[in-house]
Formats: structure tokens, C-alpha cells, sequence
């Protein structure tokens, strides 16, 4: 069972790293597009997969954990197709979004799939070990990602098909039909709540993307900013009055899970900021190619996987709190050693490579340890609402880290890229004190 559920999360989390690494090879294949109609390759995934994580997962939650993820999975593969077959940016966007449904079903499901066959004592490795997987397939995507995009772009979601396939004929016989029978029967999850999350995270990525474009007084970024203002408020109402909400507000009440939520949300925005910000850089201002570029992105990935599987006893001795803590400021660290070090005329290995293996230690400190510590809270009935809740905040954050770099950076050329990178570099170090104010209340608990 592990093994399906393994690869199925291994090829969604591969996804992230492959398409950060094509970008600038869509673009060329595109006619030049801008950086900022790029970025709706990204965001638009992230967007829907945030929005309709919750509404999956309960949904998983009220029918059965099995039939979801096989479903998701088989609309996954598709998709990927899909994809590959864009004759354009909005046809891909639009099969993005299709790829995002698929694996809103996939990912909390399959965290439920491993919860509900492990015993209570053990579930706290289990998540660790299933949040490795990504780290796995962070490790290998930015080198697989280079390779295929010397193939030529498209073989990033073609690579997902025949895994997809075998998953889905494999899942079918030895996924346990009986695991996940405590069910939620209560209300059909809320789709206009999800609608209203959609839309208030759509347009506040729109207005932080394109304010460099617009200026931050222009009426069109000030609606936009407004816009969400008002989908996020309604989202908010409809999270408190439906019998089953996208965001499930009595979670939050729970402090440990409250906590480690923020915590990983503003992670994420310092993290998908340094992703995409390290590629660009590697790529547009060094002029690296693609398969250099995997290469040169890969060892801050590798460190991620064997931090995540040995650092439970640390995390028995000194509590989530304060890992996730020393895990941000690595983060923050890292950035900010780019932001002294990184020039144009920089080397690889004195001024790149120490930054992002800090970064690489942060997220394999803070990521699976706040996701453990999220998921331990969280009652057996409802294991993958739980989990979607955090990743749904993982996935907002990563929009909001997109955005926010491609504001930051606007189109910088000549003497000006180093300076505009510098406030990159500035905006994840910002994000990932954040994130270590976002986790004190865990140590807090942990003293107490």
C-alpha cells in the first residue's frame, strides 16, 4: 500500500520542482511571454489546488478515502496530457487547473490512506516519513526537470503518465477499501466557500503581480487588493455558518494546530519565493541552461530528505517549536547570505550554493516537523480535512511567495538585476521571520 501511495505523492510533489525549472523554456516557446503571465502556470495550480483541498478531503472524509484517490489520481494523469498537449499559455493554465483538481484529491487523501492504517502511536513518523517524499522528489526534480526540458518542456507532464496509470491499476487492488470507516456523514462540503477562497487568492495574486505593471495607486491594483479584502471576509462568514466548511474554524481554537498552520503558510511564501527567485536567477542572469540549472538547484533539495527521516528524537527532545524555529531562521539566513554574496560576476559554489543548502536545512527542520505536529491534533474521523488544512495553507503561501517575487522583481535588466534580486532575497528573509514568530506559541507550549 505505502508504495502507491508513495509514487503517487512523489509525482505531484514533482511537479512543483520540473515546472519551476521549464518556465523560462515555456516562455520561449510561447513567443516570449512575460514573467508574469508565466507565473498563472504556477499560481493558477496552487489556487484551485488550495481551494478545494478542504472540500476534498471531507468530501474523502464522507464517502471513503480509496475512491477519491483513485480518482484524483486517474484526473491527475489526464490532465497531465492535457498539458502537454497546451498549444498556448491559457490552454495550459486552463489544464493547470484541471491538474490542480486532481491532486486536491490525491494528496489529503493519501496522507488519510497511511493515518488510518497506522497505529496512533506511530503516526506521527508516518507523516514525517510521507512529508520525505516530497522532500524526494524535490531532491531529483530540479535535475529531472532540467533533462526533460532538453527534450523539449512539455516531457515534464508527460513523465507523470505512465505513473499515473500504474498507480491507479495498482491502487485498485491493494489499497484497503476497509481504512478510513470512522466517516464524516455530515454536510456535502461548501463550494462557495471554496468559490470565495478561489477568488480572494486569484485576485490578490493578481493585484501583487501586476502592481509593478499598474503602480501600487492605480485603481485597477487597488480594486483588486480590495476584491480579495472582501472574498477573503465572505469566505470567512461562510467558514463560520456552514455546516461544512472549506476551513473548519474550530480547528484553529487548538493551539498546537493553529500554530503550526501559520507557521508552514509563511514558510511556504519564503520558500516558493526562493525557488522560483534561485532558478530565475541561475537561468535569466547567469544564462545557465536548463539541465546546469537542475544541477546547480539540486543539492539544497538533497539535504531535505535524511533531515526529515532522522529528525524525530530531536523533535522528542526539544519539541516542534524549536526546530520549526531553528528551520525559519536557516531560511531566513540563507537568504539573506544571497543578498551579501550573489552578484552578477559571483561564483556557483562561494556566493550560491551555501545560501540555498541553508535553505534546504530550513525546510527539512520546518516542514514535515509542523506538518506532524498539525496532523497530531487532529481527531481520527476527520485525518484528511486536517491534513488539506495545512496543506491548503502551504499552498496559498506558495501563491502569495510567487507573487510576491514577481512584484518585486517587475522586468530588471542591466545593472539593476542584482538590486532587484537583493529585495527578492530581502522578501523570503522577511517571510521566514515570520514564520518563526508564526511557530513561538509551539514553544511556548512545549516550556509550559
Amino acid at each position: 500500500m505505502f508504495a502507491v501511495v508513495a509514487c503517487s505523492v512523489f509525482v505531484a510533489n514533482l511537479d512543483l520542482f520540473i515546472v519551476n525549472v521549464a518556465l523560462p523554456a515555456m516562455g520561449g516557446s510561447f513567443g516570449g511571454s512575460t514573467l508574469g503571465s508565466l507565473s498563472w502556470v504556477l499560481n493558477a495550480y496552487a489556487i484551485v489546488f488550495a481551494a478545494l483541498l478542504v472540500a476534498a478531503g471531507r468530501f474523502a472524509d464522507r464517502v471513503g478515502h480509496k475512491p477519491v484517490f483513485l480518482a484524483g489520481l486517474a484526473v491527475f494523469t489526464l490532465a497531465s496530457v492535457a498539458c502537454a498537449a497546451s498549444p498556448g499559455v491559457p490552454a495550459l493554465v486552463a489544464a493547470r487547473v484541471v491538474q490542480a483538481a486532481g491532486a486536491a484529491m490525491l494528496m489529503p487523501t493519501s496522507l488519510a490512506l497511511l493515518l488510518a492504517t497506522t497505529p496512533a502511536e506511530r503516526r506521527a513518523h508516518a507523516v514525517r516519513m510521507w512529508a520525505s517524499i516530497g522532500g524526494i522528489a524535490a531532491s531529483l526534480g530540479p535535475v529531472a526537470g532540467g533533462l526533460l526540458v532538453e527534450a523539449g518542456w512539455r516531457w515534464v507532464f508527460l513523465v507523470n503518465v505512465p505513473v499515473g496509470i500504474a498507480a491507479v491499476v495498482a491502487g485498485v487492488r491493494v489499497l484497503p477499501t476497509g481504512a478510513g470507516r470512522e466517516r464524516d456523514r455530515g454536510a456535502l462540503p461548501d463550494l462557495l466557500g471554496a468559490a470565495l477562497l478561489t477568488a480572494a487568492v486569484a485576485v490578490l495574486a493578481l493585484g501583487l503581480v501586476k502592481s509593478g505593471d499598474w503602480g501600487w495607486t492605480d485603481d485597477r491594483t487597488l480594486i483588486s487588493l480590495a476584491a480579495a479584502v472582501l472574498a477573503a471576509v465572505g469566505f470567512l462568514i461562510r467558514s463560520a455558518r456552514h455546516p461544512a466548511p472549506i476551513v473548519t474554524l474550530p480547528l484553529f481554537r487548538i493551539r498546537a494546530f493553529s500554530a503550526a498552520s501559520a507557521g508552514l503558510t509563511l514558510f511556504s511564501i519564503a520558500f516558493a519565493a526562493a525557488l522560483l527567485g534561485a532558478i530565475l536567477w541561475v537561468q535569466d542572469v547567469w544564462g545557465w541552461s536548463a539541465v546546469r540549472t537542475g544541477f546547480a538547484v539540486a543539492p539544497g533539495p538533497l539535504v531535505v530528505p535524511p533531515i526529515a527521516l532522522r529528525i524525530g528524537p530531536v523533535v522528542a527532545r526539544f519539541g516542534a517549536g524549536l526546530v520549526a524555529l531553528a528551520g525559519s531562521v536557516a531560511m531566513a539566513g540563507g537568504a539573506l547570505w544571497w543578498a551579501a554574496a550573489l552578484d552578477v560576476r559571483s561564483g556557483y559554489a562561494a556566493a550560491f550554493l551555501p545560501g540555498w543548502i541553508l535553505i534546504g536545512v530550513g525546510v527539512g527542520l520546518t516542514v514535515p516537523v509542523l506538518t506532524g505536529a498539525a496532523a497530531a491534533t487532529v481527531p481520527p474521523a476527520q485525518f484528511a480535512t486536517g491534513s488539506a488544512l495545512t496543506a491548503m495553507g502551504r499552498q496559498i503561501g506558495s501563491v502569495l511567495g510567487v507573487a510576491v517575487l514577481v512584484s518585486v522583481l517587475g522586468t530588471p535588466h542591466g545593472p539593476r538585476v542584482a538590486e532587484a534580486f537583493r529585495h527578492g532575497w530581502y522578501a523570503v528573509a522577511i517571510a521566514a521571520v515570520l514564520s518563526a514568530i508564526g511557530v513561538l506559541p509551539l514553544v511556548r507550549r512545549r516550556r509550559g
